[in-house]
């Protein structure tokens, strides 16, 4: 099985691209939205992580402007993150799946996970229209090296465009 990493910078469009990747059948994994999900599963998560940024995750926010407290959730979150992307993997049986995160590849926890990694990247003016948050998040996202990817989409035009790109992407994994 072939593992692809879709990253990019907030807002970029790398979640509208898992989307289709998805209604074409192929098996997406959400960092974000599964990340969220461990903090119920995993008996403890929740606590440990709050301990460690010192306020409640209703408020951690404060992870995008303080360093030290975004690297003392990840030293915490991140080892159950690679357990459950594991444990997901293992339950896939398709030739190539998807894994969906900003950060990854930025990551040495994240080394040797991926096979490939799809960028997506978008102006910043139009990353900026699309979600407010992506000025204050810029300081604490690391920008990524577009020499790390195996491909490259620009999402500067229309969901036709963007479609046919990630089309002629997947032609070539497939």
């Amino acid at each position: 099985m072939k593992v692809v990493l879709v990253t990019g910078g907030i807002a970029s469009g790398k979640s509208r691209v898992c989307r289709y990747l998805e209604s074409k059948g192929f098996p997406v994994y959400d960092c974000d939205s599964r990340t969220k999900g461990l903090y119920s599963s995993v008996r403890g998560l929740r606590r440990k992580v709050e301990k460690a940024i010192g306020t409640s995750l209703d408020h951690a926010e404060v992870i995008f402007s303080d360093e030290s407290k975004r690297l003392a959730l990840e030293a915490v979150v991140y080892p159950e993150v690679l357990k459950d992307i594991r444990r997901w993997m293992a339950r896939q049986d398709g030739e190539v799946v998807f894994v969906e995160s900003a950060i990854a590849l930025n990551k040495p926890q994240f080394d040797g996970l991926f096979d490939a990694v799809l960028l997506v990247t978008a102006p910043l003016e139009a990353r900026l229209a699309r979600d407010p948050r992506v000025a204050a998040r810029l300081q604490s996202q690391q920008e990524i090296d577009p020499s790390r990817a195996d491909w490259v989409v620009c999402n500067d035009s229309d969901l036709g465009t963007l479609y046919k790109k990630i089309d002629e992407i997947t032609e070539r994994i497939s």
